[in-house]
């Protein structure tokens, strides 16, 4: 009976995710989201006795995965290393869409993500930081080091919002719509002028393998 339990919230907490995404959390009731799971909402409510506990147990789940994220380190390979990072920041924000997205529909009910959303934003400025220092000191990217922190905290931002932006335009955002692909290359245009033509070329390579990776368009 435990592990049919632990199975049912955890299936209740991937599609609730799926639903966040897709349509907003503030658009989501919770007779939607029993429907979609072919439950009735009583048992729903056996499982998640709130709205909020349910979106407290997405947050422990992205706050493990953010976790997961912010531990990878430049590695022998620098440019091979930041091809990695953009694939696991593109998953990142592609699964958890709606945390990222829809802060005024949830407010502060999220409690884990409130009060971790500005450290795990500067150490994910750090992380970029790192990365783009590692670039430079093997050759590869030509930028001064005491501007690494501002060209990391830019390339952010694109990184993070880009997705939303071409939604906010109009233009569809699922599977082989290009936006990840559009995005990761618009993050480029900050520094790809000052590394040398190889590294540009892999770091191009390496987003055309994060677009053809249909598990980003989920």
């Amino acid at each position: 009976m435990k592990a049919r339990t632990t199975g049912t919230k955890a299936r209740i907490v991937e599609q609730a995710r799926r639903l966040f995404n897709a349509h907003g959390y503030a658009q989501v009731t919770t007779a939607a989201l029993a429907a979609h799971l072919g439950m009735a909402e009583g048992n729903l409510w056996y499982h998640f006795k709130t709205r909020a506990a349910l979106l407290d147990a997405l947050g422990e789940r992205f706050a493990h995965e953010i976790e997961a994220r912010l531990a990878l380190r430049p590695g022998a390979d620098p440019v091979a290393s930041y091809g990695a990072l953009l694939r696991a920041l593109m998953a990142e924000f592609r699964a958890f869409r709606f945390l990222y997205r829809d802060q005024r529909g949830y407010g502060e009910s999220a409690a884990l993500v409130s009060a971790n959303a500005p450290q795990w934003l500067e150490r994910t400025f750090e992380q970029i930081e790192a990365h783009l220092a590692a670039l430079a000191d093997a050759g590869l990217l030509d930028w001064p080091r005491d501007r690494l922190r501002d060209l990391a905290i830019n390339a952010t931002i694109i990184l993070r919002y880009g997705l939303e932006h071409f939604l906010e335009l109009g233009e569809p955002g699922g599977e082989g719509s290009g936006t990840v692909r559009r995005t990761l290359k618009r993050h480029l245009t900050l520094f790809e002028h000052n590394l040398v033509p190889a590294a540009a070329a892999a770091i191009h390579a390496a987003i055309e393998r994060i677009e053809a990776d249909s598990a980003l368009a989920a």
